[in-house]
C-alpha cells in the first residue's frame, strides 16, 4: 500500500531523481534518496511544510535537490527506476536513509549533525540526517 499518493508521472519523476542523484551508488543508494524524498512528502515539519506532492518535494526551492539543475535528470525514466521508486512509494525503507529528511556528500567525514539534524549513517558517498521524533513524528512509526 502506498505511504504518498502517485500516479505514473508522479513515479517517473521521483525515478528519475533517485537515479540523477544516486546512480553511481546503485540500487540501495537509488532507494535510500526515494526514501528522503518520499520522507519529505509525508513529514509537514521543518522545511518541508506544506510539501504535498512528489513534484512539490522534488521542485522545492530553495532547499530542493540540486539535480534538477542538471541535465541529466531530465532524461526519461527507465523501467528499472520507476520499479525502484515504486518500492519507495510502497513503504519500502533502507537503513540509514529509515528517516531520513536530508543527505550530502562531503568532501571528508560525516558530521555528527547538519543543520542541527542527527547523522543516521552513511551509505557510500552520501551522508542521512534525521531530525528527531518530537520534530517530524509523521515519519516515524
Amino acid at each position: 500500500m502506498a505511504v504518498v499518493r502517485a500516479d505514473s508521472e508522479h513515479l517517473k519523476l521521483l525515478a528519475r531523481l533517485m537515479r540523477a542523484e544516486a546512480e553511481g551508488e546503485g540500487e540501495l543508494g537509488m532507494l535510500m534518496v526515494g526514501n528522503v524524498g518520499v520522507n519529505r512528502v509525508r513529514a509537514n515539519c521543518l522545511d518541508f511544510r506544506n510539501i504535498r506532492t512528489i513534484p512539490d518535494m522534488v521542485f522545492q526551492s530553495p532547499g530542493g535537490f540540486e539535480a534538477v539543475r542538471k541535465p541529466y535528470f531530465y532524461q526519461a525514466a527507465r523501467e528499472r527506476d520507476i520499479a525502484l521508486a515504486r518500492r519507495v512509494v510502497n513503504g519500502e525503507r533502507q537503513h540509514p536513509a529509515t528517516y531520513a529528511l536530508w543527505f550530502f556528500r562531503p568532501t571528508g567525514e560525516c558530521p555528527p549533525s547538519w543543520y542541527n539534524q542527527r547523522h543516521t549513517g552513511r551509505y557510500k558517498s552520501h551522508c542521512f540526517f534525521a531530525p528527531d521524533p518530537g520534530d517530524c513524528p509523521r515519519i516515524y512509526p
